[in-house]
């Protein structure tokens, strides 16, 4: 099942191109924008980021996992390399998101620093804030479900990111220890078209910009690997 989750049917969320300026940028940035792969960008990162560079990086470093719930209670550190070769599973869809480990942020900045120091952010800023990196590697049909924080950037690395988001002032109907994948197939189909959220599937390259406050819920369609930038 997670591993034949579709893409959504049409990108609702509004793409811009590589043309966008930073002064357009500050007139929108009110609400979602995904930016579409740009041609050479990041190849350096991208070939950090694969299985064997990874490991043989970070294989003996402590990871923190959450649970991928709303309120992600639970904290669990394993060596990164026990996390890949034995969690990183596609998502069983009987278990709540409340009983699921995923690695998606919790990082190390001493020990990823090198890491991160070769990335690229995109590059517009929103003033009076600054950037923190949050990576994270997950199996197909993860996710965490409907959640919100400040604003950021989400950019895939490896595989395919579905995201669904509300404005801040239309909570979505969840429930927080129900993993995105169980949501996508229970409710989902329910809602009439009018209360479906924006959506849109990110795949490498890809960027999506997710606003202050907006509800957001993710689910990798693959293993993913990706990387956000969160302005705070």
């Amino acid at each position: 099942l997670a591993g034949t989750v579709p893409e959504e049917g049409r990108c609702t969320v509004e793409r811009v191109d590589a043309s966008l300026t930073y002064s357009l940028f500050l007139q929108r940035y009110g609400r979602p924008l995904t930016r579409g792969g740009v041609p050479g960008r990041e190849p350096a990162f991208r070939a950090l980021c694969t299985r064997e560079k990874l490991l043989a990086a970070f294989g003996a470093c402590p990871v923190r996992l959450s649970t991928a719930n709303t309120y992600s209670y639970r904290k669990v550190d394993v060596p990164f390399q026990e996390y890949v070769e034995q969690l990183l599973k596609p998502q069983d869809p009987a278990r709540l998101g409340s009983d699921t480990l995923y690695f998606f942020g919790d990082n190390n900045f001493t020990e990823w620093g090198p890491l991160f120091q070769q990335y690229v952010p995109p590059p517009f800023r929103i003033p009076g804030t600054s950037p923190a990196y949050s990576f994270g590697i997950a199996g197909s049909g993860s996710g965490v479900p409907f959640h919100w924080h400040g604003p950021g950037f989400s950019e895939v690395i490896f595989g395919r990111k579905r995201w669904f988001l509300y404005p801040p002032d239309k909570t979505p109907h969840f429930h927080p220890n129900e993993t995105t994948l169980a949501w996508l197939h229970h409710t989902y189909p329910t809602l009439p078209p009018a209360e479906r959220p924006l959506e849109c599937t990110l795949r490498p390259g890809e960027v999506l910009y997710f606003p202050d406050r907006w509800w957001h819920a993710t689910l990798n369609l693959d293993t993913s690997v990706f990387i956000s930038t969160f302005l705070g």
